[in-house]
C-alpha cells in the first residue's frame, strides 16, 4: 500500500546505570571499587534508499522505540550499548518537527540522526579520590530524546505526467517503461503515484512519475486533490498529457488551462517548470483531426513543444522518447534545479 505521509513518535534508548560493587582484596578499603559504567542508549537513525517506495511501513509502526543501555557490573564490566536503529525511508523524504523542516533526503545512502541516545551512567570507580578511596556514588543514566516527526514523501522524478483522468498516462508510463500500473476504463484507475525508468540508450535513462488525475478545484482537495499534487514539485520537466479524442466530451485547450490552473493554484512556480503538451489518443479520431488541429495550433500559438501520439498503439512515443531526453540533457546542462 502506497502511503506518502506518516506521523512517528520516536524513543531513543535511556542511558545504563552505574553500578557500586568493591572487589575482594587485602590491605584495601573494601576491597577497592570496581563499579562499570552503564552503557550508551541506543540512537534513532533515518537513512534514505532507493529500493524502499513508501511510507507504508510508519503507519503501521508509528511508536518507535530504540534499545536501551545495560547496567554496569562489577569488576569493572561497562554495560552494552544500546542498539541504534536505521530506519530506511524513500529518496525524497521530509522529516518535518512542529513545521519545521529537519532534512531533506535527495539521493540514496543519506543518514540523518534524528533522536540521540542518552548517556550511561558512571560506576564508583569513576569517582576515587585521593580523599575518597571507597566511594558509593554512581550515576543514573540519562533519559534518551523523544520527539514526534512527520515523515512526507514527495517524490523525485525527471518527469511527471499530469492530465485528467483517464487520459491515459498510466498507459504511456507502461509503454516506455518496465512500470506496470494497473489500467481500466473508467476515471481515477490510478490512485497512487506509479514511478517508471526509461531507458534512451545503453547508459542513460530518466525517471517519469505518472501523477493520479487532476480535476477542477484539486488543489481544494476535490477528486484526489492535492494528495498527490505535491508529488509533481520536483520533477524538472512536466508531460502534460490532453485526450483529443471525440470520446472526452471536453474542448482539448480547456483541458488544458483546467489542470494548468491547478498547478498554479497549489505552487504558482510550477508554472515555469519546463513543459511538453502531449496530444494522446489520436488514434480514436478517424478522418475528423480538427480537435488534435486546435491544439497543435494553440501549442504553435504559445510556442509549446507539441507531440501527437496513440499511447496504446505505441504511435509517436520514440520521438517523445527522444524530445524528453533531449531536453532533459540541456536541462542538466545549464543548470541545476533545486528541489522545492
Amino acid at each position: 500500500m502506497f502511503a506518502d505521509q506518516a506521523k512517528v513518535i520516536l524513543f531513543a534508548g535511556k542511558g545504563g546505570n552505574g553500578c557500586v560493587s568493591f572487589r575482594r582484596e587485602s590491605h584495601v578499603p573494601k576491597g577497592g571499587p570496581d563499579g562499570g559504567k552503564g552503557g550508551d542508549g541506543g540512537s534513532i537513525y533515518f537513512v534514505s534508499d532507493e529500493r524502499v517506495r513508501s511510507l507504508s511501513y510508519f503507519r503501521s509502526h508509528s511508536v518507535i522505540k530504540a534499545e536501551r543501555g545495560r547496567h554496569g557490573q562489577g569488576s569493572n564490566c561497562n554495560g552494552k550499548k544500546g542498539e541504534d536503529l536505521f530506519l530506511k525511508i524513500p529518496v525524497g523524504t521530509i522529516i518535518r518537527n512542529k513545521g519545521q523542516m529537519l532534512f531533506d533526503f535527495v539521493k540514496p545512502g543519506q543518514k540523518f540522526l534524528v533522536a540521540k541516545g542518552g548517556k550511561g551512567g558512571r560506576g564508583n570507580s569513576s569517582f576515587v579520590s585521593s580523599t575518597n578511596q571507597a566511594p558509593q556514588k554512581y550515576e543514573e543514566g540519562t533519559e534518551g530524546e523523544e520527539t514526534e516527526i512527520i515523515l512526507e514523501l514527495k517524490l523525485i522524478a525527471d518527469v511527471g505526467l499530469v492530465g485528467f483522468p483517464n487520459v491515459g498516462k498510466s498507459t504511456l508510463i507502461s509503454k516506455i517503461s518496465a512500470a506496470k500500473p494497473v489500467i481500466a476504463d473508467y476515471p481515477f484507475t490510478t490512485i497512487a503515484p506509479n514511478l517508471g525508468v526509461v531507458d534512451t540508450d545503453e547508459f542513460h535513462s530518466f525517471v517519469v512519475a505518472d501523477i493520479p488525475g487532476l480535476i477542477e478545484g484539486a488543489h481544494q482537495g476535490h477528486g484526489l486533490g492535492i494528495q498527490f499534487l505535491k508529488h509533481i514539485e520536483r520533477t524538472r520537466l512536466i508531460i502534460h498529457l490532453v485526450d483529443v479524442s471525440p470520446y472526452s466530451q471536453r474542448h482539448p485547450v480547456n483541458d488544458y488551462f483546467t489542470v494548468r490552473n491547478e498547478l498554479k493554484e497549489f505552487k504558482e512556480s510550477l508554472l515555469g517548470r519546463p513543459q511538453i503538451l502531449v496530444a494522446n489518443k489520436i488514434d480514436l479520431l478517424g478522418e475528423n483531426k480538427q480537435r488534435l488541429e486546435v491544439l497543435k495550433d494553440f501549442a504553435t500559438r504559445e510556442q509549446i513543444p507539441f507531440i501527437a501520439i496513440s499511447a496504446i498503439k505505441s504511435k509517436g512515443l520514440k520521438k517523445l522518447i527522444s524530445e524528453v531526453d533531449s531536453r532533459l540533457k540541456d536541462l542538466k546542462k545549464h543548470h541545476k534545479q533545486s528541489y522545492a
